[in-house]
């Protein structure tokens, strides 16, 4: 498509989950993707199956937490493929429970990563978006944000802020960055897999009941990036329809 044939995207979180189905989609329709996230080995094998599917991808081993693995990332995109055209920030934990159960360390740890991250993603990308003088941000937040429910205060708070921060951005990026945010409802993802034992349960029960594809989520990516350059799609929603 040409919307997006040819840009580079860089993507975190790219090794599982929405972040995978968005590089996969994206290699399909012509990006040149670049791949971040803990994981080198899947990363390494994510780029392998874009490549024999006639894709262009490069990796490197990226913890959000880590300000200067950004900074990384970005520069391996612009060493290259000489620019840098959209930032996916997409990495993130949801570690629930009771605020009761004051597991601080949980707190932090979704700070660090779903907050923290996408700042450092800002702060090693927007220099970058100035000097060319074009860029997109794409940062994935939740639907837990737009309906606050118990167990996931701290994860809500997190994603909203987020959420504050891209909406202030957008004011202050002029015409020439873009800035969207997605909110993915409940998606049969690993997002589970961090969680304590007592709430994996409850959380995969709902996934086999109603969660859609991570590739739905990546469409919907697809769609805000393939705009022409003066249409920026600020926010998009997509939840299962059986979702409260």
């Amino acid at each position: 498509m040409p919307g997006i044939e040819g840009k580079v995207i860089a993507i975190t979180g790219a090794s599982s989950g929405i972040g995978e189905a968005t590089a996969l989609l994206l290699a399909e329709r012509g990006a040149k993707v670049v791949l971040g996230a803990r994981r080198p080995e899947r990363l390494r094998a994510l780029v392998t199956r874009i490549e024999q599917a006639g894709g262009q991808a490069v990796h490197a081993r990226t913890d959000v937490k880590r300000r200067e693995d950004l900074t990384g990332l970005v520069g391996l995109a612009r060493d290259r493929y000489g620019k840098l055209d959209v930032l996916v920030s997409n990495a993130g934990v949801g570690l629930i429970s009771p605020l009761d159960e004051l597991r601080v360390e949980d707190w932090e740890e979704m700070i660090d990563v779903n907050l923290k991250g996408v700042l450092y993603g800002i702060a090693a990308a927007l220099p970058v978006f100035r000097e060319q003088g074009f860029g997109h941000f794409v940062n994935t937040v939740s639907t837990a944000g737009l309906r606050i429910v118990p167990l996931q205060a701290v994860y809500a708070g997190t994603k909203n802020a987020v959420r504050t921060i891209s909406e202030g951005l957008r004011q202050e990026a002029g015409d020439s960055v873009r800035v969207t945010v997605v909110s993915p409802g409940v998606t049969r993802t690993e997002f589970a897999d961090s969680m304590a034992p007592e709430m994996q349960a409850r959380v995969r029960d709902r996934m086999d009941k109603i969660a859609i594809p991570p590739e739905a989520v990546a469409r919907a990516i697809a769609f805000a990036i393939e705009q022409p350059a003066g249409v920026d799609v600020g926010d998009i929603v997509v939840r299962p329809t059986a979702q409260d």
